[in-house]
């Protein structure tokens, strides 16, 4: 399994690397993105193309391969059975190749016990109980979607809803009123900045304070539930009072039924979980990677912290290195990348320990907490270390910014490259009169400009003097997996940006 925007050479390279009997591909842009691997593929897989009007000579549609499917196994039902009795809990389930960022693809080989005990994990942390409605609309490449849009559904059952394109999601809420939804950060910010924008557009103020009271109220309590504090009674009358102006709000979104609200893939914005918590929602962050077959940490009901990934699963060890790292160890951990031993040599140690790349600490009671990745910290000039991820989350509290990265390797100081919310800019540019609401003409407009350099005067108010943002730039574009400044969950891709802009950043230095 791979994600759908690896480019062409990457594709080629997964592809002679896995040398695959059987290659599926869904749409035109992938059979493009394939056909300098298949010409290259000795011996050719069979090509199988979901959509019948993207097939080529040769190969075979999706309809036609179940029908052959039927077929042979009308005709060999014991070879059926013999071989999947044959299947040992240490043989493969999948391979996920990752997303590139950092070098070629690696193959995460993931077996079948791996797959159990962390379904079998999640399940005892989460606590999810009676009806499983949810959303799937993240690849099937990332693990967070595998485990929660198959695995977990398979074994514990549940009422899956596919989501095609990303876009359709805040629809398919609407339409769905899942009972669980997991989003990564960037989700959960554009559903924060949605709401926001119309709790401004608000004209009653009778009705804005009523909201703010019981924002404030469902905040207060939903902290109240962390380990080490105590709900009183009379703040849950307060809150169950309040369910009368929040439960209206989470239906308008679709929300109104989730018993369980996950994050993961990066890290989750303080300030965003406390929003939500304002609207009675806990969203319980996790912590894993591809190559832990998902999460080792989590945060669940009656075991959280706000700020924290949570505690070690059931039957999973977290440590910390002497330099930061965060190790893990358990039967969740992949045996190794595929035909990759040196790669499998820096990532899983004598002892077992797999090494996450990620820089974090566990707090008295166990409760882990993400600093940054390794590779990514900032080491100023005058050998400060720094993580990014901090500032650029306190950057993106603004709804008008809507990506940011921040640099300062071997640096003076911090400088930081900014895009334009694509949703909000616009509609701001137009209450603010601008004829010109393209992001081209508002990253050059003195009023845009002007509200991005107090949204970065605040997150510097947040900030020691040596994470400060001394300069930054505004982009006139907008970054996406597309573009490739994103991966396919919506996280920074910094190699890519610091080689793309190079000259912005050393623009940024030059006086």
């Amino acid at each position: 399994m791979i994600y759908n925007t690896l480019s062409p050479s990457q594709v080629e390279y997964v592809a002679t690397h896995s040398s695959p009997r059987v290659v599926v591909l869904e749409t035109a842009d992938h059979a493009a993105r394939w056909s300098a691997a298949l010409a290259q593929a000795d011996p050719a897989p069979v090509v199988v193309v979901i959509d019948p009007q993207a097939a080529h000579d040769g190969a075979v549609t999706w309809d036609d391969l179940l029908a052959r499917g039927h077929a042979t196994r009308a005709q060999h039902e014991a070879e059926v059975e013999r071989r999947w009795q044959a299947i040992a809990p240490a043989d493969p389930a999948t391979i996920l190749y990752t997303s590139g960022t950092t070098g070629p693809p690696k193959g995460v080989v993931i077996s079948h016990h791996n797959v159990l005990f962390e379904a079998e994990s999640s399940s005892r942390t989460s606590l999810v109980e009676g009806e499983r409605v949810t959303l799937s609309y993240l690849p099937y490449a990332h693990i967070a979607e595998r485990v929660l849009g198959l695995y977990l559904p398979q074994i514990d059952g549940g009422h899956v809803h596919l989501v095609g394109d990303p876009a359709l999601l805040v629809g398919a809420l609407g339409e769905v009123r899942p009972t669980a939804f997991f989003g990564v950060p960037r989700v959960w910010e554009k559903i924060q900045t949605g709401i926001a924008g119309l709790l401004a557009m608000e004209a009653d103020e009778h009705k804005r304070q009523a909201v703010a009271e019981a924002m404030a109220i469902a905040r207060e309590y939903v902290e109240s539930q962390q380990v080490g504090h105590t709900t009183s009674t009379d703040l849950r009358a307060r809150y169950d009072a309040a369910a009368d102006v929040l439960t209206p709000m989470k239906a308008m979104l679709g929300l109104d039924r989730v018993a369980w609200a996950g994050s993961a893939s990066a890290p989750m914005p303080l300030e965003t979980a406390r929003f939500f918590a304002g609207l009675g929602f806990c969203i319980f962050d996790i912590y894993g990677m591809t190559e832990t077959t998902g999460s080792v940490t989590a945060c669940g009901p009656g075991t959280f912290r706000l700020g924290s990934v949570g505690r070690a699963q059931p039957g999973i060890e977290i440590a910390i290195a002497d330099d930061g790292e965060i190790l893990t160890r358990g039967p969740v951990n992949t045996a190794g990348y595929h035909d990759n031993p040196a790669a499998t040599a820096q990532l899983v140690d004598a002892e077992g320990w797999v090494h996450t790349g990620d820089i974090g600490r566990l707090d008295e009671d166990g409760f882990l907490y993400v600093v940054d990745r390794k590779k990514e910290m900032i080491i100023t000039s005058q050998g400060k270390n720094i993580a990014p991820s901090n500032i650029e989350n306190l950057l993106k509290e603004s709804p008008l910014v809507g990506h940011a990265l921040a640099y300062g390797d071997g640096r003076p100081y911090v400088v930081a490259i900014l895009t334009l919310d694509p949703d909000v800019a616009p509609v701001l540019a137009g209450r603010l009169g601008l004829a010109d609401t393209s992001l081209e003409a508002l990253a050059r407009d003195a009023t845009i400009l002007g509200m991005v350099g107090q949204a970065v005067d605040g997150a510097n108010e947040r900030l020691s003097r040596p994470e400060q943002v001394k300069r930054w730039r505004l982009l006139p574009v907008e970054w996406t997996a597309e573009s490739a400044e994103l991966t396919p969950t919506l996280k920074l891709k910094r190699r890519v940006v610091h080689e793309q802009y190079a000259d912005v950043i050393d623009q940024l230095y030059a006086s």
